[in-house]
């Protein structure tokens, strides 16, 4: 005998693994749900989590949003410009920005910052057994720590997305307005002549479903951190992988729902 076990024996093991870590998510998640409807309510810490996820988040999202709308209107124009349809670009880079790159790219920049911060900080409390001490102290640490991020991350990131909408529309617009000398008002005009009530309520949608995923996804990695400092450091790392994931999953799913609803 080499020492090695059988390949078998490997890929039962991995699929036992796969499977109960899926179990272990599906009763953290309907935890969740028992906890948010239960009293009594953390509002203090959900506002000061909301300010977390919204606010300390502006800079980076302005800045990835202005960049979005900018060069996604450079990027398209020579190709309308060999139609001579440069006057749809309002339109088309509309529909882009409001249907798909807003809410895609809030997420995935909350995925990388909010995630990972939720995932390495829960994952410390967790290693150190701080969250044992507040078990201790009769503090529910679920409700302290999971409700109130994931609550905050649901919250925030359709306001974000909307955020990063107008910004990536006003990079767009002094895109347009450097070429065609468009006015501020006919460019919004012809924008969101083409934007329908569907494509608003499903960005809503995807932005609602993607911060509930950043969130439970960051906790729930955080929440089941092991071995130390390492066990942190894996921990950030699966909450960015797996929300990105998961993000990309729904957005396929969301977007075939939309379509087939017009």
């Amino acid at each position: 005998m080499n020492g090695k076990q059988p390949r078998e024996h490997v890929i039962t093991r991995g699929m036992d693994t796969f499977f109960t870590g899926l179990y272990d998510s599906f009763r953290f998640v309907l935890r969740f749900f028992k906890e948010v409807l239960r009293p009594p309510y953390e509002a203090k810490e959900i506002i000061k989590q909301c300010y977390e996820v919204g606010v300390n988040s502006l800079p980076l999202i302005s800045l990835t949003g202005f960049i979005t709308g900018l060069v996604f209107t450079k990027q398209s124009r020579p190709s309308l410009a060999e139609f001579g349809a440069t006057s749809w670009l309002p339109s088309l880079v509309a529909i882009a920005i409001i249907k798909a790159l807003a809410p895609l790219v809030t997420a995935l920049i909350a995925a990388g910052k909010v995630g990972s911060n939720i995932g390495a900080e829960i994952g410390s409390m967790k290693v150190t057994e701080q969250i044992d001490a507040m078990e201790v102290s009769a503090i529910n640490p679920f409700k302290f720590l999971v409700v109130s991020r994931v609550l905050a991350t649901t919250f925030m990131i359709p306001v974000l997305t909307f955020y990063t909408g107008g910004v990536a529309m006003f990079g767009a617009y002094l895109n347009v307005h450097m070429n065609e000398a468009t006015s501020f008002t006919t460019f919004f005009e012809q924008a969101f002549s083409k934007i329908t009530f569907i494509d608003i309520f499903a960005s809503v949608v995807k932005a609602l479903s993607y911060g509930f995923t950043i969130g439970i996804v960051g906790c729930y990695n955080g929440y089941n951190a092991t071995s130390g400092t390492e066990g942190v450091g894996r921990s950030a790392n699966s909450s960015v992988v797996i929300s990105m994931f998961l993000i990309f999953v729904e957005e396929i799913l969301i977007v075939q729902i939309a379509n087939s609803i017009r």
